[in-house]
């Protein structure tokens, strides 16, 4: 492959990057610098997934302190190299794993090397875009848009995509819900999608779990029980109907859900070996699309379960010993680059989550509303106790109706996603509204905020009604003003 000049944006992403492994201020100042240091960027896949889990509680927070404002953040210098560094981060992960070089191109030099692409003046999400891969060996177009990645769009869209906000993908398309979801659907088809618990990680694996109480057993046990379908789940798609115009509330969720749901699907069946190096390649290769190793939705809902304190009155002692069980698995499975389902363990692994499930539903009936919400998502995802998958989405359905009757207000947010996407349940907007009223009533800043976001615009629409007829009012008025003049002048 032959080397391309670089370019003035190539310069500027090296300097960012080694001033960040060195410690080194960045001219103007970066925000979440140290977060970013916390997130371990090691440039592997998996890194992006602690990236977007900071995108997500920055999101969080500026909502809670009443600071979520795309325009007053852009403007500051410290949040635009904050962006700007994760995409230069973004895009070297790309290209690391196409065995390339990244080459950045700024707005001047996009609109000259691909003179088809719709480029939107002043827009922040598009001014810079990196080419990750030489298509010119795939296809021999010099303007092809296929290797080409405008990192910002996914970042602004984890930090600020609602109602009001939609990001649409210069390319065409939605705009991925963060950079893993939009790097991974990038990435070569030489990964292998099939994946055995390592030795070394099995053993970590093994000493957490034993330190909460489940027997350990032999690393050889780890590498030869490879069951397939034992940790399957149902995949997420949210496909709704489309939503009339005037549904404001139903937009909001909806848009929301487009952050919260994985659109990929792969199987082992796709997965091809690709030898990057090889030069006879024929007509693109289209990469394998991969799913986040677990839908928004519910590692939203996990996160909530930890930020959310709700009273209990029952079946703490359960409740905590399956979570400290669980959340070993999760913390597993957060860490690959795998989605959930293509996560293999043993046979000893699975039946001691299957002990922390049983304690889990022993705390749900007791009345504990966290256990029933963890409890409901693992059924929802094909992993619960139900073997059946449709009896297990009813199962879950009603342990969050369940838990949101009690009031707990992460039930009753969740309950009104279900609601608008129409997942597990009918589509149904009027309750979707309802849920999600109870739910900021209770204290839920997300909804709360969403509940203000729709009376906002409904007050808007209200304002401009009214504007509207008094316009109409005075317009009639002077016409009769004039009539009346006239006649005056007619009969005088």
């Amino acid at each position: 492959m032959s080397a391309s000049p670089l370019t003035p944006l190539d310069y500027i992403a090296a300097g960012y990057w080694q001033d960040f492994l060195a410690g080194r201020f960045v001219a103007g100042g970066m925000a979440y610098e140290a977060e970013l240091h916390r997130c371990t960027l090691d440039e592997s896949l998996a890194s992006l997934q602690r990236v977007d889990t900071l995108l997500s509680q920055i999101r969080r927070d500026m909502v809670k302190s009443g600071s979520w404002d795309e325009a007053a953040l852009l403007i500051d210098e410290r949040y635009r190299n904050f962006m700007v560094f994760l995409a230069f981060y973004a895009g070297r992960v790309l290209a690391q794993q196409w065995q390339n070089t990244p080459h950045w191109f700024g707005e001047f030099e996009l609109r000259k090397r691909y003179p088809t692409l719709p480029l939107l003046t002043d827009d922040f999400y598009q001014h810079m875009a990196v080419v990750y891969r030489d298509d010119s060996e795939v296809n021999n177009q010099f303007n092809t848009t296929e290797s080409l990645f405008f990192a910002l769009e996914p970042i602004g869209m984890r930090l600020f995509g609602h109602i009001d906000r939609p990001f649409q993908a210069v390319q065409g398309g939605q705009v991925a819900s963060g950079l893993y979801q939009a790097v991974t659907a990038r990435v070569p088809n030489a990964i292998n999608n099939s994946y055995t618990l390592p030795l070394d990680d099995a053993q970590s694996f093994d000493k957490k779990l034993t330190e909460v109480g489940v027997t350990q057993h032999s690393r050889q046990d780890i590498q030869t029980d490879n069951i397939d379908n034992s940790y399957s789940h149902h995949e997420l798609q949210s496909t709704p109907e489309p939503v009339k115009a005037d549904t404001v509330l139903a937009k909001a969720n909806l848009s929301t859900a487009s952050l919260e749901s994985s659109t990929a699907q792969t199987t082992a069946a796709e997965s091809v070996q690709v030898n990057l190096k090889q030069t006879e390649l024929k007509p693109a290769i289209k990469p394998i699309i991969k799913e986040a190793p677990t839908p928004e939705l519910f590692s939203q809902l996990l996160t909530e379960l930890d930020e959310i304190d709700v009273a209990q009155s029952a079946g703490k002692t359960e409740y905590e010993q399956a979570r400290k069980v669980l959340d070993q698995f999760e913390q597993y499975i957060a860490k690959q680059e795998k989605p959930r389902a293509q996560v293999a363990f043993s046979q000893q692994h699975l039946a001691a989550k299957q002990q922390a499930l049983a304690r889990l539903q022993d705390a749900a009936h007791a009345g504990n509303s966290a256990a029933m919400l963890r409890l409901a998502m693992y059924e929802l995802l094909g992993e619960g106790i139900n073997t059946d998958k449709v009896a297990g989405m009813e199962a879950g359905v009603e342990w969050v109706k369940q838990a949101a009757s009690k009031n707990d207000s992460r039930a009753q947010r969740l309950l009104s996603k279900l609601y608008y996407q129409g997942f597990g349940v009918p589509q149904d907007m009027t309750n979707g509204k309802y849920w999600l009223e109870q739910a900021a009533e209770n204290g839920h800043v997300e909804a709360a905020s969403l509940v203000s976001q729709w009376q906002q615009a409904q007050a808007l629409i209200s304002t401009q009604k009214q504007e509207q007829h008094s316009l109409k009012r005075y317009q009639l008025l002077f016409a009769v003003i004039i009539v009346v003049a006239i006649l005056i002048f007619i009969i005088v």
